[in-house]
């Protein structure tokens, strides 16, 4: 089991570990939770070199993507950079990418009663007004699970609050700044039920968040 305590909070910026083999040759990837070896609750970042490829399998739970870079494909269709994917479950595929590509993985955290399968390019998504500054895209909403991409202009400080149902964050662009430390480009963050901070931006900066399932 790696970060599997969700009672704590997991600060990792990506780009600090190794990458590590897959069961699919030239799959590689940056383990940032993981429940068991090969199966169950995991959160990862995953790199298909180019023309790398998966065996048809299924999702229990789901999968939720992030096209980070690149080109990611299935029978579905192709999906670039920014491309906000999830699969339900009962959902099978064999993933692909011909150029090669970079995601961010979240494998079987669906709540049980969400079968929505979601397909967004973000690229072309409006971004909606948020509280002050902030600009949001909704991405996906069940129950009390929320999901989102927020961008913050440069100057940017929000009010101190408490996260509800917890906190996940991952930065895909810019620098993420709290009082607890700064968080450049690819950092996850995990943070528990009621946790809470006062986050600010000195750079514009564009992040994942995922509140309200923990």
């Amino acid at each position: 089991m790696l970060n599997m305590d969700f009672s704590q909070r997991v600060v990792i910026n990506s780009a600090e570990l190794a990458w590590q083999n897959s069961p699919a040759a030239g799959v590689l990837r940056k383990r940032l939770a993981r429940e068991e070896a090969e199966r169950g609750h995991a959160t990862s970042i995953v790199k298909y070199q180019a023309g790398a490829q998966f065996n048809s399998h299924p999702h229990p739970l789901g999968e939720e993507i992030l096209v980070l870079e690149g080109v990611f494909s299935d029978e579905t269709g192709d999906y670039p950079a920014g491309t906000y994917l999830r699969n339900p479950e009962g959902f099978v595929h064999a993933p692909f990418s011909v150029q090669g590509c970079t995601l961010l993985v979240k494998l079987h955290q669906f709540q049980e009663s969400d079968s929505e399968q979601v397909a967004i390019n973000t690229n072309n998504a409006d971004w909606l007004p948020g509280q002050g500054q902030l600009r949001v895209m909704p991405l996906h909403q069940h129950g009390t699970e929320s999901t989102a991409l927020v961008m913050w202009p440069a100057g940017t400080h929000f009010q101190p609050h408490r996260h509800f149902g917890g906190e996940e964050i991952y930065v895909i662009s810019g620098e993420f700044i709290d009082e607890l430390g700064r968080y450049p480009a690819g950092t996850w963050i995990r943070s528990p039920h009621l946790s809470q901070h006062n986050p600010y931006v000195e750079q514009d900066t564009v992040i994942l968040v995922k509140v309200g399932h923990l």
